[in-house]
């Protein structure tokens, strides 16, 4: 059984050789494999996962540590294992011997096999194919040092952004150029000399939402949409390889591989999903950027700049519905996970119990996690921002869900971390609803991973997911984050806990299709822009000629010259989205009709929701998930159901 909560104190101690030890010995048990004269799933591809599992559990607490507390060590620990560690997996991925032994187990045993076993079987045999396993000995020898100089690539271009975010501060001096800023924000950047403030997310949006000097907010518009112009050569580089890559394997280009793997169909299929949501909803988009165009004109300026955008919607916001700071107060952060658990409870029938347990920082926080009184997985939460973490917000899975060669079962546990406003010593970490959204969000990819009941490592939690509707679980539980049910319960003011006044809940929940037609084809923006320079080959200018272009397309907000937005998208350089991006409009596809289905239910909700538990939650990827949508609604999602749940389009 795994250890849950037990995060090594001492992971990055001789991490390098210990990594190695483990390739060795991993190499070595898979010579054995191969000398099985009958193999079987059972003595075969079990132990195969056993090791891969092995692997990934010394290597992960490495890889969270650099990403949670970035530091010099980190960062050369982290590049010290991941070649040792790219090659061994790019080797395993060619591994004639072992394709040849899948083939010939499905050949023999693929009737015998529960449908989890064959998945894994199926996944498997795809995945080497697409690593290039029949591929003669050079091309395998080009493809493994493509794969090595990937990661060391994609991992520069995240230190690149991570060093420009940190090092970038800005001080205001004048206090009453910090407009409606809210005192917890002033408390925050204070300084000696006034009030700094940087790139990282909470600063960043704090200050281009309530700075009333709008040279200032260009000034920090400016540094953070030119951040690390060195990625651009970067860029450059990782498109040549994936696209030298893709022709390797025999595909057009890499979007076209990239495909071979997700639910959407085809290249084109994905591009006229994205457009066709596009003519949908830019004219709302328009409609919406006028309505705060006026407001600026009111105010004398000549026109919305794309550095104006955050003030403008934040003070259009406030006229006609409410002032997000207003919430703050209403939203300290262990109140919320703690209802937010209570909700869980509800849902899904699990108890999360905290464990007094020492973690990397003092603010992270594990949780066991139990359904029906069973232990069935643990969870780390770190959520508040600082100096030595990458931006953004995330969730990855360390133990998995399954059952090994030796008949012993594993339980799961998971990472939520996010960057939301940190507390001080007067000031507990107080949450804009948009963090409480997140927030849900993450804890849906969480969920997916640790309820799962499947016993196959390959396929079970998080594991073998198609890309394209990863995002499903994550985007279906954030909806609840507008429940004006759920709100009223986690919402009370940290101080004199009064309860969220009624006419500010009505608000709230008015205002949750405030502006979705711009963040429509804001998303769209992206999905498009990262399909198209995966399918072909490009250097810089051409990167920016098809991000112009698009733009031109679909969005209605016109973007500065120097905006290089590009050198900056960690999610598609050095994330898992590459030709990918468009997942989030897909799987948004599942979860919106998702959760309309279940708010139509009416008394009948529960019913469906412990389905959706049973079916989306539990079976991870042991059916692809267009069968197990099925078997969850008896149907497939209708598409328009994001415009219909963004209130674009009426039922």
């Amino acid at each position: 059984m795994s250890q849950l909560g037990n995060f090594p104190k001492d992971a990055l101690n001789n991490s390098k050789a210990h990594i190695s030890e483990i390739i060795a010995a991993n190499e070595a048990h898979i010579v054995r494999l191969l000398t099985e004269p009958h193999k079987t799933y059972l003595n075969f591809v079990r132990p195969l996962a056993d090791l891969d599992d092995r692997l990934n559990l010394a290597f992960m607490p490495i890889s969270h540590l650099n990403s949670v507390k970035n530091t010099a060590e980190t960062q050369k620990v982290y590049a010290d294992c991941i070649g040792d560690i790219t090659t061994y997996s790019t080797k395993i991925s060619q591994h004639i011997d072992i394709y040849n032994s899948f083939l010939s187990i499905r050949s023999c045993e693929y009737d015998k096999l529960d449908t989890s076993q064959k998945k894994v079987l199926d996944d498997a045999i795809l995945a080497f194919e697409l690593a290039g396993v029949a591929l003669p000995v050079d091309k395998k020898a080009r493809v493994m040092e493509i794969n090595v100089r990937m990661n060391e690539i994609c991992n520069e271009f995240s230190q690149n952004l991570l060093n420009a975010t940190n090092a970038y501060k800005l001080t205001i001096t004048d206090e009453s150029l910090l407009g409606e800023m809210p005192e917890s924000d002033k408390i925050t950047y204070k300084t000696d000399t006034g009030w700094a403030f940087g790139l990282q997310m909470p600063s960043y949006i704090a200050f281009m939402t309530y700075v009333t000097d709008r040279v200032k907010r260009e000034e920090m518009y400016r540094a953070y949409t030119t951040r690390a112009p060195e990625n651009g050569a970067i860029i450059t580089e990782i498109l040549a390889l994936r696209d030298e890559l893709a022709h390797i394997l025999s595909c057009k280009n890499s979007a076209e591989k990239r495909l071979k793997e997700m639910a959407a169909p085809s290249v084109n299929a994905v591009l006229e999903f994205l457009r066709e949501l596009g003519k949908k909803g830019k004219p709302y988009a328009i409609k919406e950027f006028e309505e705060m165009s006026a407001l600026a004109v009111r105010d004398g300026l000549d026109g919305l700049s794309a550095y104006d955008t955050a003030y403008y919607s934040n003070k259009l916001k406030k006229e006609i519905f409410f002032d997000e700071e207003e919430l703050r107060p209403y939203l300290e952060s262990d109140r919320v996970v703690s209802k937010l658990f209570e909700l869980l409870n509800r849902m899904f029938g699990i108890t999360l119990k905290w464990v007094d347990t020492e973690l990397w920082d003092k603010k992270a926080k594990f949780y066991e996690v139990y359904r029906a009184d069973k232990l069935i997985g643990g969870l780390y939460i770190d959520l508040e921002a600082r100096t030595d973490k990458r931006g953004g917000a995330w969730m990855n899975d360390w133990h998995t869900h399954y059952i090994d060669s030796k008949g012993v079962q594993h339980l799961p546990d998971a990472f939520i971390v996010g960057n939301f406003p940190p507390s001080t010593e007067s000031i507990p970490s107080l949450l804009r609803h948009s963090d409480v959204v997140t927030l849900f969000h993450e804890m849906g990819h969480a969920l997916h991973h640790i309820m799962s009941i499947v016993n196959e490592y390959n396929v079970s939690g998080s594991h073998g997911i198609e890309w394209d509707t990863i995002e499903f679980p994550s985007q279906f539980l954030e909806n609840f984050a507008y429940s004006s049910d759920v709100l009223n319960d986690l919402a009370m003011h940290y101080e004199t806990d009064e309860r969220l006044p009624s006419n500010l809940l009505d608000k709230v929940i008015a205002a949750r299709n405030f502006q979705e037609g711009l963040a429509l084809v804001r998303q769209l923006e992206f999905g498009l822009f990262d399909m198209l320079i995966h399918c072909q080959l490009l250097d810089e200018h051409g990167v920016q000629q098809i991000l112009d272009k698009v733009r031109h397309e679909v969005a209605v907000v016109a973007y500065p010259n120097y905006n290089k937005f590009q050198n900056g998208f960690s999610h598609i350089f050095s994330g898992g989205y590459a030709a990918g991006y468009y997942s989030y409009k897909w799987a948004e596809m599942y979860a919106a009709d998702a959760y309309l289905a279940i708010e139509r239910a009416g008394a009948k909700a529960n019913e469906l929701t412990k389905r959706y538990c049973d079916t989306v939650l539990a079976m991870g990827a042991s059916r692809n998930m267009d069968e197990i949508y099925e078997l969850f609604l008896g149907r497939q999602p209708e598409p328009d159901a994001i415009l219909r749940l963004a209130g674009l389009i009426e039922d």
